[in-house]
């Protein structure tokens, strides 16, 4: 016999959009978020990763049957990583001012962009999610991924104590500053 009703499954059964939205969006602002308290820049292959991702669901955004007012308002900001993009191939003289702004419009590109992404794929995979979540369910969401890229950024601010150097090497990536050596 099951102790579990009809409707505790059926409210679980809703839960898990939620819980594969959550870690998506986890999973996806990790990385750089760590990039940047670990080496302080995000690395091209996240930006790139990510205006592939945003691309292609602008894409879906653009032709989706929804009326157009909700329509624009994910296009534009699904375009963000775009927008970075033909800004990184314009020759400026760079100043000490215009890298900070480049690196902070960089920054805010992954810190919106990359869950806003996520979301909107998730839209796509299961039109009903924004219907049937809750607005506590939806803040729940968001301060589970914000929660993760703040430990992830002070994780990367303190590699050095649970970290080597050699680990980075092997894995691919650069050695940050402060990284150490392993003992031998």
């Amino acid at each position: 016999m099951s102790d579990t009703s009809p409707e505790i499954t059926s409210d679980r059964r809703r839960d898990i959009p939620l819980a594969v939205i959550s870690v998506g969006m986890a999973v996806v602002v990790w990385w750089p978020a760590f990039q940047l308290g670990a080496w302080g820049t995000l690395f091209f292959d996240t930006l790139l990763t990510l205006w592939a991702a945003s691309t292609a669901a602008f894409v879906f955004v653009l032709v989706e049957r929804r009326p157009t007012g909700s329509r624009l308002w994910r296009a534009f900001v699904l375009l963000l990583p775009s927008v970075w993009l033909i800004l990184s191939f314009i020759a400026i003289d760079t100043t000490d001012i215009f890298a900070f702004l480049a690196t902070v419009f960089g920054l805010l590109v992954v810190l919106v962009a990359s869950p806003f992404t996520v979301w909107v794929l998730a839209r796509i995979m299961w039109p009903d999610f924004g219907e049937n979540s809750t607005r506590r369910q939806r803040w729940l969401i968001v301060g589970v991924v914000l929660g993760v890229a703040v430990v992830a950024f002070f994780l990367g601010l303190n590699q050095d104590q649970f970290l080597t150097c050699q680990e980075f090497t092997i894995s691919g990536n650069s050695e940050p500053a402060g990284c150490v050596d392993a003992p031998e």
